[in-house]
C-alpha cells in the first residue's frame, strides 16, 4: 500500500498506528438508490461533526463482485481511541440508525492498523 506523506507525519505526531475502519452495507430489496445516496452523504458529513478523523470516504459499490453489498463506508482514524468513540458518539449512532431505518440485511465491519 501507498502511504500518504501525511500519514507519516500524523502517525509520528501522535506515536501510535492510525486504524481503518470500513463498512460493507447490503441492504434489501425495497432500499432506493435514493435512499443508499442519502446514508453515503449522511456519512460523510459525519467529518464535520467528530474528533480523530483523518480522512473518511463513502460511495455507492459498483464492483461486479460486490456479493449483494451496495454501500461501503471508510473512515480512518487517528490512532484506536478515536475509534472506540466514534462507536456510541450520538452522530454516528444517528446515521447508524437511518441505515437500518431504510433497511439494512447485512453488513461486514472490517478494522486495521495501518
Amino acid at each position: 500500500m501507498i502511504r500518504n506523506v501525511n500519514d507519516n507525519v500524523l502517525r509520528e505526531r501522535v506515536g501510535t498506528n492510525m486504524i481503518d475502519h470500513i463498512v460493507l452495507v447490503k441492504f434489501g430489496e425495497t432500499t432506493t438508490d435514493a435512499q443508499m445516496q442519502e446514508v453515503v452523504d449522511r456519512f460523510k458529513a459525519l467529518k464535520a461533526h467528530l474528533t480523530g478523523i483523518v480522512d473518511i470516504q463513502a460511495g455507492i459499490n459498483f464492483s461486479e463482485k460486490n456479493k449483494g453489498y451496495q454501500v461501503v463506508l471508510s473512515v480512518r482514524f487517528e490512532d484506536k481511541a478515536a475509534l472506540e468513540a466514534y462507536g456510541p458518539n450520538p452522530e454516528h449512532q444517528a446515521v447508524a440508525a437511518y441505515i437500518r431505518e431504510v433497511g439494512r440485511v447485512d453488513s461486514l465491519i472490517v478494522d486495521i492498523e495501518i
